[in-house]
C-alpha cells in the first residue's frame, strides 16, 4: 500500500472539481491517487511536443505504424511495382483484376511465397525511419501552423502534411531506390542487396551517390499531394466522426476524468480505420500520376530523360491511361495500408502517453 496516496474527502473535493477545458498538462507521469471514496485514476500525456521525450516517443510510434503497414500490403506492393515499371514478363497481367490474380500465381510459381516479399528487408530498412521522420515533423510542423484551435484550418492540416511528407522522403529516398530496384528483378537469386547496390553505384558508367537520388524530382512533386492529403484528410474524417451526429457510435472512450488536466477523446476502432483507409484512397488519387513518373525513371537506363520527358513517353505509350496503370492495384494497397498505419501511430500514441 505504500504506493497508494490517502487524502481526506475535503481534499478529495477540489481535487474532484472540473479542470478548465484547454488546460495543458505538463507532469508526465501515471499515478493513482485512493481517497476514502475509492481509486481514482490519473492518466497523463507528453503534451511538450518540442521535448526530446515527445520527439523519441512520436517517433517509435511512426516507426512501429509504418512498418505494420507496409509489411501487411508487402505482396500488392512487389505486384504494383512490377505493373507500373513495365517489367516485360509482367506487362501481359497490367490492367485487370483477372491479371492481378495471374500474377499472383505466377510469382508464386516462380519465387514460392518468399517470392512476395522480395525486398521486403530493404522495405523495412527504408520504413522504419521515414514513418518515423514524417510522424515526428508532421506534429512539429502542425505545432507550428496550428499552435492553437482558433488556428485549425483545412489549409494548415494541408501544409503540415505536405511539408512533414518533404522531410520524410528527403532523407530516405536512397531506400526506396534500392527497394524499387529489388522488387523489380524477377529472380529472386539475382536481388541480393549487396549486389544492387553495386550495380546502382556503377550504372550508366556514371559512378556516384547521385544515383541513389534517380527519380528524386517527381517523388518530390507528388509527396505534396500525397502526404497532405493523407494528413488532412485523416483530420477531417476524425472531426466527422467525432461531430454530435456520429459521437455516440465512434468514440470509443475518453481519456482522463474528473482529475485530468486535458481530455482526450479516441475513435473505436472501426471508425479509425474508415478514417485512414478514405484518406490513404484520397491521397493515392492525388499523387498516383508522380508516382508512376518516379517509378519509370528509376529502373530506366536511359539517363538523359527527366521527369518532363518520362511524363511524355508515358503519354505517348498510352496517353492518359498510362498515369493510371495499376491504380486499382494501388488502391488495394493503400487503402489497408493508410488504414492500418493511422491506427497503430494512434494506438502507440495511447501506449505511450503521448497526444
Amino acid at each position: 500500500m505504500k504506493d497508494k496516496k490517502y487524502i481526506p474527502d475535503d481534499v478529495s473535493a477540489i481535487l474532484e472539481a472540473p479542470i478548465p477545458e484547454g488546460t495543458l498538462l505538463k507532469a508526465n507521469t501515471t499515478n493513482d491517487i485512493t481517497s476514502s471514496s475509492g481509486k481514482v485514476p490519473i492518466t497523463t500525456f507528453y503534451n511538450d511536443k518540442q521535448s526530446m521525450d515527445y520527439i523519441i516517443r512520436s517517433g517509435i510510434a511512426g516507426g512501429i505504424a509504418g512498418s505494420c503497414a507496409k509489411t501487411l500490403i508487402a505482396p500488392l506492393d512487389r505486384i504494383k511495382i512490377l505493373f507500373q515499371t513495365g517489367n516485360p514478363h509482367y506487362k501481359q497481367f497490367a490492367g485487370s483484376m483477372k491479371g492481378l490474380i495471374k500474377a499472383i500465381r505466377h510469382i508464386y510459381k516462380i519465387d514460392g511465397l518468399l517470392g512476395f516479399y522480395q525486398g521486403h528487408s530493404a522495405t523495412l530498412l527504408r520504413i522504419f525511419p521515414y514513418a518515423a521522420v514524417k510522424f515526428i515533423t508532421y506534429e512539429q510542423f502542425r505545432n507550428i501552423f496550428i499552435p492553437s484551435v482558433e488556428y485549425e484550418t483545412h489549409l494548415r492540416r494541408l501544409m503540415s502534411g505536405s511539408c512533414a511528407g518533404l522531410c520524410s522522403v528527403f532523407l530516405t529516398y536512397p531506400l526506396d531506390l534500392i527497394r524499387v530496384r529489388m522488387a523489380y528483378i524477377t529472380h529472386r537469386h539475382e536481388a541480393k542487396l549487396t549486389t544492387v547496390l553495386k550495380n546502382l553505384y556503377n550504372q550508366n558508367n556514371r559512378a556516384g551517390f547521385k544515383n541513389f537520388y534517380r527519380g528524386f524530382m517527381p517523388t518530390m512533386y507528388g509527396m505534396v499531394p500525397y502526404a497532405g492529403v493523407a494528413f488532412f484528410a485523416h483530420d477531417l474524417f476524425h472531426d466527422l466522426f467525432k461531430s454530435k451526429y456520429l459521437k455516440q457510435y465512434s468514440i470509443n472512450h475518453t481519456t482522463g476524468d474528473s482529475h485530468n488536466i486535458k481530455h482526450k477523446e479516441y475513435l473505436r476502432t472501426w471508425a479509425e480505420l474508415i478514417s485512414g483507409g478514405l484518406a490513404g484512397v484520397l491521397s493515392q488519387t492525388a499523387a498516383y500520376p508522380f508516382e508512376i513518373i518516379r517509378r519509370r525513371l528509376q529502373v530506366t537506363k536511359n539517363f538523359n530523360l527527366n521527369s518532363w520527358g518520362m511524363a511524355k513517353l508515358v503519354f505517348k505509350e498510352k496517353g492518359w491511361k498510362g498515369f493510371y496503370v495499376g491504380l486499382s492495384i494501388g488502391y488495394i494497397k493503400v487503402t489497408p495500408m493508410v488504414a492500418c498505419s493511422f491506427y497503430v501511430y494512434e494506438s502507440m500514441k495511447l501506449y505511450l502517453h503521448i497526444e
